[in-house]
């Protein structure tokens, strides 16, 4: 199962956040199940499912419980995130604590191409691992090019 954050809306000066994932569980004979997940209170709900076979009414009755757990944790609020039970979401506010310099120049460069070799947006997998927005990640992701830890975006004449 991957969990991978699609956006966020934080309310009222960070009062109530609202977080979207996109969530894959994928099985040994090759069916997947694609699933567009909202947590929110420490409540989930599902927007979107796409299934390869197509789910029976009881699995996609279940399907909330069997992507609860992961969404937690992903979120940072997981009982093995806090040792507690699944409460509201943490605070987005604290950033993970990332290198400087040269260290976090190649860092948001595996990140970014791990990214792109999953399919992913490299962009928002940057925005992720260091907590930054997306200005200062595009940043970050420039200032890896420039270190040439990246290739160049254009093509130079």
């Amino acid at each position: 199962m991957s969990v991978r954050p699609a956006w966020e809306v934080q309310e009222h000066e960070g009062s109530a956040t609202t977080a979207w994932f996109d969530v894959r569980l994928a099985f040994a004979d090759g069916a997947h199940v694609d699933v567009l997940a909202v947590v929110r209170d420490a409540d989930v709900s599902i927007e979107d499912v796409r299934a390869q076979p197509a789910l029976s009414l009881d699995d996609l009755a279940a399907l909330a419980d069997w992507i609860e757990g992961p969404l937690f944790e992903a979120c940072g609020d997981g009982p093995t995130a806090t040792g507690q039970s699944e409460g509201g979401l943490r605070p987005r506010r604290a950033r993970p604590a990332w290198p400087r310099g040269i260290e976090g120049r190649w860092l948001v460069a595996e990140e970014y191409r791990a990214a792109q070799e999953e399919g992913a947006d490299p962009v928002l997998a940057v925005m992720c691992a260091t907590g930054h927005s997306r200005r200062r990640s595009l940043r970050l992701i420039s200032q890896a090019r420039d270190a040439g830890f990246l290739t160049p975006r254009h093509a130079r004449r």
